[in-house]
């Protein structure tokens, strides 16, 4: 006996069939005659889970709208969460180049502002160090100091060495070729074996270069005796004396050379050489100086005062406007005349 389950697939199947068939024409049925029975198929059971519903196929107005799918650049609003292409593996697909319309200001741009003079060098630092070695390799730079030189006397220009015994007091004068009392030293007992004159006058002030100084010693015994030695004369013609403002420099016009009146360009001469390199060793070596330069004439003492300045200015460090030339005429100075190189404020 089969299953009830069976029974039933076997009669949807033929229920299935009968539906799918054309209908068969009507045929008329005489009176008397009976019509054939057909067994309807049970409506009850599991039928509705085998049975496969076809999906509706798209209609052509859609599948035409697919097709004509255009993709442009710059829409808003549109959006594509999933795209399948079936077909060959070849798809070509073309996209709308936007135009390209660049609206740019370069005076309202960040970062291209315009700059002064001062921005470009503080990005690009200037090479100072290279030029300085390759100039200083191949020449001599007139700043270098010659501790070689000795025309200026430093210290005790001129040692006195008295010999006298068995004296009281004593006194020592040192005068000048015009008369004048430049410097005493004098004491009680025996005199020192050597006294030192530094070039300095009783009022502070300085000796004059080129000038004859002579000495005379006056010593008096217990009884009141004197005696007096002369010394042999002797000549100062360059000194100097350091003060805390600088260099105080004097010497003698006969140094310059062969003709020291002139005005024209001249090789510096051997004491201006000196002067400017002490000068150039000071610690205030930016001191305004005065060049001052005594003559008996002024224009010999205008021609001494702008020469050495001249000199001076190629030879020292700084501003060569801070040199002040002055002249002053004495007529009992010396032939060659004097120069004197000191501070501005300096005595």
């Amino acid at each position: 006996m089969p299953r009830p389950r069976v029974v039933l697939h076997a009669l949807l199947a033929l229920l299935l069939a009968a539906a799918a068939a054309p209908a068969a024409p009507a045929k008329s049925v005489r009176p008397g005659s009976r019509a054939p029975l057909r067994a309807s198929p049970p409506t009850t059971g599991r039928a509705t889970a085998d049975t496969a519903v076809a999906a509706p196929e798209p209609s052509a107005t859609s599948a035409a709208s697919d097709s004509a799918m255009i993709l442009r650049g710059g829409q808003e609003g549109t959006a594509f969460r999933t795209l399948t292409i079936e077909g060959e593996d070849r798809v070509h697909v073309d996209f709308e180049r936007p135009a390209l319309d660049l609206d740019l200001d370069p005076t309202q741009v960040p970062g291209l502002d315009l700059g002064t003079a001062r921005d470009v060098l503080d990005r690009t630092l200037p090479d100072l160090v290279t030029p300085m070695l390759s100039v200083s390799a191949s020449g001599t730079s007139p700043y270098l100091a010659r501790p070689w030189l000795r025309q200026f006397g430093t210290g005790p220009l001129v040692r006195f060495r008295p010999e006298t015994r068995d004296v009281e007091r004593w006194k020592l004068i040192v005068v000048d070729s015009r008369g004048q009392t430049v410097r005493t030293f004098e004491g009680h007992g025996r005199p020192p074996e050597e006294i030192t004159w530094d070039g300095r006058t009783a009022s502070g002030s300085t000796a004059v270069p080129g000038l004859t100084y002579s000495y005379a010693v006056e010593a008096y015994d217990r009884a009141g005796n004197r005696r007096n030695v002369v010394g042999r004369g002797f000549g100062v013609n360059a000194f100097v004396f350091d003060t805390p403002q600088g260099p105080i420099l004097t010497f003698s016009g006969r140094l310059l050379g062969a003709d020291p009146y002139a005005s024209g360009p001249q090789s510096p001469s051997t004491v201006v050489l000196e002067a400017a390199s002490r000068i150039n060793q000071a610690p205030a070596f930016q001191r305004p100086l005065r060049v001052t330069a005594t003559a008996r004439s002024r224009e010999q003492a205008a021609n001494l005062a702008a020469r050495v300045v001249r000199e001076l200015g190629a030879l020292t460090l700084g501003d060569p406007a801070r040199l002040q030339a002055r002249s002053q005429v004495e007529p009992d100075a010396p032939e060659d005349g004097v120069i004197r190189i000191a501070p501005v404020d300096g005595r």
